[in-house]
């Protein structure tokens, strides 16, 4: 450890031991794991003891982890200077921040105190969701929520869902930020519980968004429609419409949540031909490339066996997907959305705009030969 990360966290520990310590703050990754964003840092009481509590934020997913005051201590010190470059002490007296130079040489400033109170070590907090549940008119009229602002036992693992998937977008606008009035497209929005929740989530942001549901059930739509007048929703709107002949002049952002088969290949090249800044997709159904598939490797002694060859379908499916998208200018990401205990259909993959990825057509190439198959779909979409 140098002299003034040294410092920094000899004032962090006088802190904590005189009683001014409020909250701690690592940001700027630097390290090698670029879904690592950042730590936050508070005092709990956890079986009658003083611990740090760490929040670990990565891209997709928090994780907590409580520690020995003495332990808080030495990993703040090793995470400074190598995964994070900027570290932020916040305390009664004073505001104390580290900075790290791209060549790693660090800097100490200190600013008049900004926190005036000191927050409850209260562990088993509830947790916060992006989502407010009080006069909630979507989450009642869906059977979600109770009339009194409780959430029912069964709209419990909807409700997760929900959250989960709206902290996703959060964090990827914070990396990629929409226009002040986006135009939003949900091809297969189905009843529409991740569209109004993305309403609502954009709204309080101070947005302005226009969204479109694309549903092919006319009950469906009448129903998202109803809701969204009633609930004041006035930019969102719901078409009985094949996602195949609909045609919109721009989108900011696309979203595709478990459209079956080919019409998540539909989606992304829509996207793809929109400019769209941000694609979102969760695919199901991949039949399209299985009933090609003739493996040509030694891989075919184990995809013999059927089930092993539908998760293998899968993963190529989605794999070239991902490829298509880099070779058209999206950086991606391949994730699980949720665990499966509340949705069978849990990979998602995010593309954002940026730069081709010239070499990534030839990988499809590659491994069409090894599997023996003759096309994409969404390679003939994008022709």
């Amino acid at each position: 450890m140098n002299e003034i990360t040294g410092q920094f966290v000899q004032k962090l520990q006088k802190s904590i031991e005189n009683g001014s310590f409020v909250k701690l703050t690592l940001s700027k990754s630097g390290g090698k794991n670029k879904d690592f964003r950042n730590v936050y840092g508070r005092l709990i009481e956890l079986r009658g003891e003083e611990v740090m509590s760490f929040t670990l934020r990565y891209s997709t997913r928090d994780e907590t982890r409580n520690h020995p005051i003495p332990e808080a201590l030495t990993m703040v010190a090793l995470w400074l200077g190598t995964d994070f470059l900027n570290g932020d002490l916040f305390t009664l007296e004073e505001d104390l921040s580290i900075q790290f130079s791209k060549k790693r040489k660090p800097r100490l400033f200190s600013r008049p105190a900004s926190q005036e109170e000191k927050p409850p070590k209260v562990h088993n907090r509830q947790k916060q969701y992006l989502i407010e549940v009080a006069d909630n008119p979507y989450l009642h009229a869906m059977g979600i929520s109770s009339a009194s602002g409780n959430i029912l036992p069964a709209g419990q693992a909807k409700f997760r869902q929900i959250n989960k998937y709206i902290e996703i977008i959060d964090s990827l606008l914070q990396q990629h930020p929409l226009p002040t009035a986006p135009q939003i497209v949900d091809m297969g929005s189905g009843k529409g519980y991740l569209t109004f929740a993305l309403y609502d989530h954009l709204s309080g942001l101070g947005l302005k968004p226009a969204i479109t549901g694309i549903e092919l059930r006319q009950k469906l739509v009448d129903f998202c429609n109803g809701l969204a007048k009633e609930a004041g929703y006035t930019g969102l709107s719901f078409l009985a419409e094949d996602i195949h002949n609909f045609h919109p002049k721009r989108i900011d952002m696309l979203i595709a949540l478990h459209a079956c088969d080919i019409a998540t290949d539909i989606a992304i090249a829509k996207g793809i031909q929109s400019g769209a800044e941000i694609i979102i997709v969760a695919p199901c159904c991949h039949k399209q490339i299985r009933k090609q598939m003739a493996c040509q490797t030694d891989m075919q002694a184990i995809l013999r066996h059927g089930i092993l060859e539908e998760r293998q379908a899968e993963l190529i499916t989605d794999g070239i997907r991902s490829l298509l998208m880099e070779a058209h200018g999206y950086q991606t990401r391949v994730f699980e959305f949720i665990s499966t205990e509340h949705t069978p259909k849990n990979l998602m993959i995010v593309g954002t705009k940026g730069k081709k990825k010239e070499e990534a057509l030839e990988q499809v190439e590659a491994i069409k030969k090894d599997y023996g198959i003759e096309y994409h779909y969404l390679e003939k979409l994008l022709e």
